[in-house]
């Protein structure tokens, strides 16, 4: 009895400490900022709001990553722009949404531009 009392505990915590069903994903691409309020990170798959003014927002989009100066390409004199980063994030595939950031990490821009896979944002 004692025995089936500590496998059952056991296996308890095992389900405890198992990631969720839809764990987070890795997605790599454009990361942009193209206007105030507004950001998206532009994969193979397509474009993914995580942030949208007046609208939605991802949950945990202060885990995002800060843009890099030296990796970070202008498309206004305003400072709106882009760079190449990878997310760890939940998504809304239906909405092309990323519904929650865990982290990120900002990558060197020739990494995105020298994926054939990716359009270039902008």
């Amino acid at each position: 009895m004692r025995r089936s009392l500590l496998t059952l505990a056991a296996l308890a915590g095992l389900a405890l400490a198992a990631p969720p069903a839809g764990a987070a994903e890795n997605r790599c691409g454009w990361y942009v900022n193209p206007t105030p309020g507004n950001w998206y990170l532009s994969d193979r798959d397509g474009d993914w709001w995580m942030r949208s003014q007046g609208g939605m927002e991802a949950e945990g989009f202060d885990n995002a990553p800060d843009f890099n100066s030296k990796e970070y390409v202008k498309l206004q004199p305003n400072g709106y722009g882009y760079g190449c980063a990878c997310l760890s994030v939940d998504t809304d595939k239906a909405k092309m949404n990323i519904t929650r950031i865990y982290s990120g990490t900002i990558l060197p821009l020739s990494r995105c531009r020298n994926d054939k896979a990716l359009n270039k944002p902008g």
